[in-house]
C-alpha cells in the first residue's frame, strides 16, 4: 500500500517527500532551503537517531544523508530505512572519501554518492534524476538504473583508486587487479592474473595471509583487515607494508564488468579486496620507536633502554647465580673541546668516541649514552673483577690515540667507575649510582683510569655532598684564605717571589688544605669561582707590596687544568689582573706538563698571548709528567720548577739525585730560571746552590703564611729570609 500511495502521488505530480539527515544543523537547513525552492517537500532530521524516529512515523520518497554521525551513523540509517521503507531511495552526501566507505555505501543500496563540499546545481540535478527514476511505470527500470549507476561509479573508483583493488577466484588466484599494482610493486596487472596471490607475499607472511583469507568469520559486512608485507618486482626495495581488506563474494550474484584499466575481468571472482600501502606509516612508527629508546646522535641505546636491559640482566644473573658489571664512563676534557671547537665538532667527537668504545665490547654487552659526555656499559655474565678490568683497560687505551676533527687533532680520556652485581648492589638504581660514585673517585685522583665501587665510597660520597654544600657556602661567606710561600734567592736569602696557596677556614673543621677540597671544586665546576676569589686577593695583597717599594716582587699562581683549557682563559685571567691594577710583568702562572701536552696547539697559542702581555710562564712539577722536551724551546717558558719528590732524593743520598742535576743543567742550557720546591734541609739547599739553582722554596724557610706575616717579613730592612730550622 505504501508503494502504491507513493507512486500515485508521483504520477499526479505531487511534490516528492525528501528526508535530509545530517548532524550539522546549518547544513540540514541549507539543504532544506535549497530543495524547497525547487518544489520538494523537505523534512529535516538532526542526526541519525532523529532520522530513524521520523522513518518510523512518516513516509519518504528519497533520503539524503551523511555517513559520519555520532550515535547512529549513516549506514545504520540506511539499514533502518531499508527495513522500514525499502521503496525509498538514498543519496549519500559525505566528506568521507575512502574507497572502503564509498564501496560500502553503494553495496547498501545508495543510488548516488556526493562528496562534500558539493555543488548546489549538481545536488539538485542528482535529486531530480533520482526522483525521476522512481516513477510508477518504471519500477523495474529503476532497479536496473541503480545497478548500472553503482557499477559505473564502482568502475570509476576502482580505476582511479590510490589503493590496489583485486579479486581472487576460489583457489586464491588473481582474476582481476587494477593498474595501481604496477606503480606500487612493479608488477604489470596482466602478469599477475591467474597466478596465486602468495606469489607476491613476503615469505615470512605467506602462512598469515592464507589463514586470514580462509577465516570462517569473514563476510562482506565483516571483512578481514590485516597488515602484511608484499614483495616488489625486480631490484626495488625488497618488501613494502600493506593494509589489506578482503571479503568473500558470491560469483553468481556478482555482475562482471569490463574494467578500462587493470588486468582480468573479475569473472569467477570469489574474493574482493583492497591493499593500501602503509610503508611510510610503518617506517614512521619504527623511527618513533627507535627514537624513544636510542640516542639519535650516536645511535646507541639511551637511558631508558639501558635500564630495561639492566633489569633483565639482573633477573637472569639472580636466577643463574652469575655476576654482572655496570660501568659509568665520563669523558675527560670533552667540555673544553666542545666549548672551543663548537657543538658540531663536539657531536663528531662523540660519534668517533662511540665507534672506538664499541670496538672493545663483547657480544651481548650494552653500551649506552646516558647523557652529555656520559656513557654506561652493561657487562652481563662475567666471572669477576678481572673480566671487568680487562674491558676497562681496553676502553681507556682505545681513546688514547688522538681524534682528527677537520684540521684539529684532539685528545680525550675517560674515567670509569665500576659496580659489580651483587657485591655493589642488587638493584638497577644501586648499581648505576654506585658506578657513578666510583667514577667520581677516579676523577678526584687524576682521571683517565678506573676504580671498583667499595662500601667506603658510600661514606665518602655522603661526606662529599656535605663538603660540596659547605664549599658553596664558603664562596658566598668569604671563608677562603690566601697564604704565601716565599721563593728565596739561595745567595742573598732575599724574597724574590711569593707563591699564592689557597686555604679554607672551615667554621667546624678548622683550616683545610687544597688536597681536601680542590678536587671537589673541579668536579663541581666551582674551581672558576674559587680561583677568581683567590686571584683577586693575591693581586690586591702583592700589588700593595709592589707599590710599597718591592717593585720586582713576583706573584706565582698555580692554575688548574680546567681553567687553562677553557676557551676564554686568557681573557678571564687578564680581566682579573687588570681589574686589580696588578702589573702583568710581576705575574707568573704555573701549569703542569700534562696540561700542555693534552692540547699542545691550543695551549701554546694561549701561552704566547700571555707572554706578549709580559706574563711569565712556569712549568710546575717538571719531570713528573710527559717529560717531552720538544715543547720547551717552542713555548715562551721562563721558569722550571723542580718537583719536591726529586729534591727529597738529595736528602736520602740516593742516586736519583742525578735527575735534579739534569733538570738544572737543562734549564741553564735553555737560559731558563729554575725554582726547587720542597727544600727542607741545609744539605739540600747547599747541594742546589752548588748546582747553580738560584731560587728555592720549602719548609727550610718556613711554611706558607698569611698576608699579615708576609707583610712583617717584607718590612724588614733587607727583606731576607732566615732558615726556620
Amino acid at each position: 500500500m505504501a508503494t502504491e500511495e507513493r507512486n500515485r502521488r508521483l504520477s499526479q505530480g505531487m511534490a516528492p517527500r525528501i528526508l535530509v539527515v545530517d548532524d550539522e544543523p546549518r547544513l540540514v537547513s541549507a539543504l532544506a532551503t535549497l530543495l524547497n525552492s525547487y518544489g520538494y517537500h523537505v523534512t529535516e532530521a538532526h542526526g541519525g537517531k532523529h532520522a530513524c524516529d521520523l522513518i518510523d512515523t512518516l513516509r519518504f520518497d528519497l533520503a539524503l544523508l551523511d555517513l559520519r554521525m555520532p550515535e547512529v551513523d549513516g549506514f545504520a540509517v540506511m539499514s533502518h530505512l531499508a527495513n522500514q521503507q525499502p521503496e525509498c531511495g538514498t543519496v549519500v552526501i559525505s566528506g568521507e572519501s575512502s574507497f572502503t566507505s564509498v564501496s560500502r555505501a553503494l553495496r547498501r543500496g545508495a543510488l548516488d554518492y556526493i562528496r562534500k563540499p558539493f555543488d548546489p546545481e549538481e545536488l539538485v540535478a542528482t535529486v531530480k534524476n533520482v526522483v525521476g527514476k522512481q516513477s510508477l511505470l518504471k519500477a523495474h527500470e529503476d532497479i536496473l538504473g541503480r545497478l548500472e549507476k553503482s557499477e559505473a561509479l564502482h568502475r570509476y573508483i576502482v580505476n582511479s583508486s590510490p589503493d590496489i583493488v583485486f579479486m581472487l577466484d576460489a583457489h586464491g588466484r588473481f582474476c582481476f587487479i587494477n593498474s595501481k599494482v604496477e606503480s606500487l610493486l612493479g608488477y604489470k596487472p596482466a602478469e599477475l592474473c591467474e597466478r596465486h596471490f602468495r606469489h607476491i607475499l613476503d615469505d615470512r607472511d605467506v602462512t598469515k595471509g592464507i589463514y586470514a583469507l580462509n577465516a570462517p568469520d569473514v563476510s562482506a559486512d565483516n571483512p578481514r583487515t590485516i597488515e602484511i608485507r608484499l614483495k616488489t618486482r625486480g631490484s626495488r626495495q625488497a618488501t613494502r607494508h600493506f593494509e589489506i581488506t578482503a571479503f568473500p563474494i558470491d560469483p553468481q550474484n556478482w555482475t562482471h564488468s569490463s574494467y578500462t584499466r587493470g588486468g582480468g575481468s573479475g569473472q569467477n571472482a570469489s574474493y574482493y579486496g583492497t591493499a593500501r600501502d602503509v610503508t611510510e606509516r610503518k617506517e614512521a612508527e619504527a623511527f618513533i620507536n627507535f627514537q624513544a629508546y636510542h640516542d639519535l646522535l650516536t645511535r646507541l641505546p639511551n637511558r631508558a633502554l639501558f635500564k630495561d636491559r639492566l633489569e633483565l640482566a639482573i633477573t637472569h644473573a639472580r636466577r643463574s647465580s652469575q655476576k654482572l658489571a655496570v660501568m659509568f664512563l665520563d669523558l675527560d676534557r670533552f667540555k673544553i673541546i666542545n666549548d672551543t671547537l663548537g657543538h658540531a665538532m663536539g657531536d663528531r667527537l662523540l660519534q668517533a668516541v662511540t665507534q672506538r668504545l664499541e670496538s672493545c665490547l663483547r657480544k651481548g654487552d650494552t653500551l649506552s649514552r646516558f647523557g652529555g659526555d656520559e656513557f654506561t656499559l652493561l657487562l652481563p655474565s662475567i666471572h669477576g673483577q678481572e673480566d671487568a678490568s680487562q674491558i676497562a683497560r681496553k676502553l681507556i687505551n682505545t681513546l688514547k690515540a688522538p681524534f682528527k676533527l677537520g684540521e684539529h687533532e684532539v685528545f680525550v680520556g675517560v674515567s670509569i667507575g665500576i659496580a659489580i652485581y651483587p657485591e655493589a648492589g642488587i638493584s638497577m638504581d644501586q648499581l648505576i649510582q654506585n658506578a657513578d660514585i666510583a667514577m667520581y673517585h677516579v676523577k678526584a685522583r687524576g682521571k683517565d683510569s678506573y676504580r671498583f665501587f667499595s662500601e667506603s665510597m658510600s661514606i665518602d660520597s655522603t661526606n662529599r655532598l656535605q663538603l660540596e654544600r659547605d664549599l658553596r657556602l664558603a664562596l658566598a661567606r668569604d671563608e677562603l684564605r690566601v697564604f704565601y710561600q716565599p721563593q728565596v734567592c739561595v745567595h742573598t736569602n732575599r724574597i724574590m717571589g711569593l707563591e699564592a696557596l689557597v686555604r679554607w677556614q672551615h667554621p667546624e673543621r678548622g683550616l683545610l688544605y687544597p688536597r681536601d677540597f680542590l678536587g671537589l671544586a673541579e668536579e663541581t665546576k666551582l674551581i672558576g669561582q674559587l680561583s677568581e676569589q683567590v686571584l683577586d686577593k693575591a693581586c690586591r695583597d702583592v700589588g700593595h707590596w709592589i707599590r710599597s717599594g718591592h717593585q720586582n716582587l713576583r706573584l706565582a699562581v698555580n692554575l688548574s687544568p680546567i681553567e687553562v683549557e677553557h676557551p676564554r682563559f686568557v681573557e678571564t685571567l687578564m680581566e682579573r689582573v687588570n681589574s686589580n691594577r696588578f702589573p702583568p710583568g710581576n705575574l707568573e702562572i704555573e701549569i703542569t706538563e700534562n696540561v700542555i701536552m693534552n692540547d699542545l696547539e691550543q695551549i701554546s697559542q694561549k701561552l704566547r698571548e700571555l707572554a706578549d702581555m709580559n706574563v711569565r710562564i712556569a712549568i710546575d712539577d717538571f719531570g713528573t709528567g710527559y717529560s717531552s722536551l720538544n715543547y720547551l724551546h717552542r713555548l715562551p717558558i721562563h721558569t722550571l720548577k723542580v718537583d719536591q719528590s726529586f729534591v727529597k732524593t738529595i736528602r736520602s743520598g740516593l742516586d736519583d739525585a742525578c735527575i735534579v742535576n739534569a733538570i738544572v743543567a737543562m734549564a741553564h742550557g735553555l737560559k731558563l730560571d729554575i725554582v726547587a720546591e720542597g727544600v727542607e734541609t741545609s744539605k739540600q739547599l747547599e747541594y742546589l746552590r752548588t748546582l747553580g739553582c738560584h731560587q728555592v722554596q720549602g719548609f727550610y724557610y718556613g711554611a706558607a703564611q698569611p698576608a699579615a706575616e708576609i707583610s712583617k717579613l717584607l718590612a724588614q730592612p733587607k727583606t731576607e729570609m732566615v732558615a726556620s730550622g
